[in-house]
């Protein structure tokens, strides 16, 4: 049984906050009389109960616990979904929770012969999927599965702050964001044209029509649970494919709950499977399975690569998401409290742990110190604690090895120069929690310019000239994002074509969107997700040349 979620999530939750001795004991854990007053003070959450004393969690300094119950307790399974049933495992492998570093519940481990099995019934179903359904049926689908999201947006947000660690506001920011993909896809479903070709040869009709790819094999990351199983299984569906997906080890129960919102909104049969594991080789069955078609991967650089040549044993169509190690510039000329803003929004939203955060930020000298007193300022306010805790606006890293990197590059900076200005600590008590920090005179021998921190740390580099500062942007292997500050619309031009990455912000520190395509350049992976371009990678185009019709 692990603390804080009886195994598995099922009916009850906690939340620790505020600390009061009074609730520290089980005889007054246990008093219901405590529930009323502990259901208002958590927002977002309709209702409170009390499930078992053997879920009360002996939390560090007495805090406060919130017995809280999902609305829908089918919500939290521990079992995988496999031809269409929710299978038991043999083995099971444990769930921390980021915030209080214990263990938030097991889940089924599933085997190489489980993927095999749901590689084949995805692969029995495919062809029957597509031929029976029609784009509008497939978006009716998806439009069903979508409502179905939004009515449990709670839960949904409740079980991914507990297993990832988010604030309630970033959870459930993402279970929205993660339904306008249905949503999205749900329309591009009937948008699919083809063309009709004017043909060099006589008597011929030349036409192209766009076909689903078959078999997906799907490898999310667990810094985004809900809205990178939606970015790629919704493109998916509407194409008309089979999806057999690995869900991260650290955040599976997000996975999960989404397929049982699937199944609720009346999913064809034997095209979801959803299979938690921590066998490599068992996930690596997706990549090298002929019956598999493509692969759809988001995480490291190094998997990634693996994974591509995994693949091109069988010549698999293939898209990755990759590392990326975004700049983020402050021209002399910008709105210093807008940059502010654009940098506290992606650079510490979901504590840092995000493929697009400001891994680099570059600022002008001239408003260099300006600007890092006014970030020093924003920074100074964040709060740590539970990702469900109400007040808490930074919450955990999601695991030891996490806290251990940011830690190792603040360490290596500081030994080569760099300024702690704020934060650079690891705070005492258990969970997986790294201070905030802000380094300046930073430089590039320093890891931290050159690896992905994936933490709650903020470099701050100084340049002086725009071309300076693009030849520094540009001199990583990695091309996902990057973000600039100006008023000068002539440099606005001239830094977003400079700039050898994917996607580019300006003078804002948002770029996702269902609607906007979403990947990389150089080693940070190939292929877009999201807008109309998503659904193409999801497709194949077949040519039809008919001849002599009129003869």
């Amino acid at each position: 049984m692990g603390l804080g979620i009886w195994n598995p999530i099922c009916q009850s939750l906690i939340l620790r906050c505020v600390s009061d001795d009074r609730l520290a004991e089980s005889s007054q854990v246990n008093d219901p009389k405590w529930l009323p007053l502990r259901a208002t003070k958590v927002h977002q959450i309709r209702r409170a109960s009390m499930f078992s004393a053997r879920s009360a969690l002996k939390v560090r300094d007495k805090t406060r616990i919130y017995f809280i119950q999902l609305q829908d307790s089918a919500l939290s399974t521990d079992k995988a979904y496999i031809a269409d049933e929710w299978i038991e495992t043999g083995k099971t492998f444990a769930v921390s929770e980021p915030s209080s570093g214990t263990t938030l519940g097991r889940v089924s481990d599933c085997t190489l012969e489980d993927f095999q099995r749901a590689i084949s019934v995805a692969s029995s179903a495919q062809l029957k999927f597509y031929e029976q359904t029609t784009a509008t049926d497939r978006g009716a689908f998806l439009r069903s599965w979508y409502e179905h999201i939004i009515a449990n947006v709670n839960d949904l947000s409740i079980i991914l702050s507990l297993e990832n660690g988010k604030t309630l506001a970033e959870a459930r920011g993402e279970v929205i964001y993660a339904a306008n993909f249905v949503s999205w896809f749900a329309e591009e479903a009937t948008r699919s044209y083809g063309h009709t070709i004017p043909s060099s040869m006589a008597h011929t009709t030349l036409i192209s029509v766009k076909e689903p790819v078959g078999v997906c094999g799907i490898i999310t990351p667990w810094n985004f649970p809900a809205a990178m199983i939606t970015r790629k299984i919704a493109p998916a569906f509407a194409a008309g494919c089979a999806v057999v997906i690995k869900p991260p080890s650290e955040t599976p129960f997000t996975a999960l709950a989404l397929s049982k919102l699937a199944e609720k909104a009346g999913i064809f049969p034997g095209i979801l499977h959803v299979l938690p594991t921590k066998d490599r080789s068992a996930a690596t069955e997706l990549a090298t399975s002929p019956l598999v078609n493509k692969i759809s991967f988001t995480g490291s650089t190094g998997v990634g690569k693996m994974l591509a040549k995994l693949a091109a044993g069988t010549l698999k169509k293939v898209s990755l998401e990759l590392g990326g190690n975004a700049p983020f510039i402050v021209f002399d000329d910008a709105d210093l409290d807008l940059a502010v803003e654009g940098a506290m929004i992606c650079k510490f939203r979901c504590s840092g742990q995000t493929c697009v955060c400001a891994n680099r930020i570059f600022v002008q000298k001239g408003v260099v110190a300006a600007f890092t007193r006014k970030l020093k300022d924003a920074v100074s306010d964040l709060k740590m604690g539970s990702g469900l805790d109400p007040a808490t606006t930074q919450g955990p890293l999601v695991n030891e090895a996490a806290v251990t990197k940011v830690l190792e590059h603040i360490e290596d900076a500081v030994s080569k120069g760099a300024k702690v200005e704020y934060g650079g600590k690891r705070p005492s008590g258990p969970g997986f929690f790294c201070e905030p920090t802000i380094l300046t005179s930073v430089r590039g021998d320093m890891n931290v310019s050159q690896e992905e921190t994936f933490g709650p740390l903020a470099a701050v580099f100084e340049f002086d000239t725009e071309e300076e500062v693009i030849e520094l942007s540009n001199s990583t292997p990695y091309g996902l994002a990057g973000y600039f500050f100006s008023r000068d619309v002539g440099r606005c031009t001239r830094v977003s074509r400079k700039l050898q990455v994917g996607m580019v912000g300006i003078n804002t520190g948002k770029i996702s969107a269902a609607e906007a395509p979403f990947g990389g350049v150089k080693e940070s992976g190939y292929g877009r997700e999201g807008s109309l371009y998503g659904l193409s990678e999801y497709q194949v185009i077949k040519s039809i040349t008919t001849g002599n019709l009129d003869k």
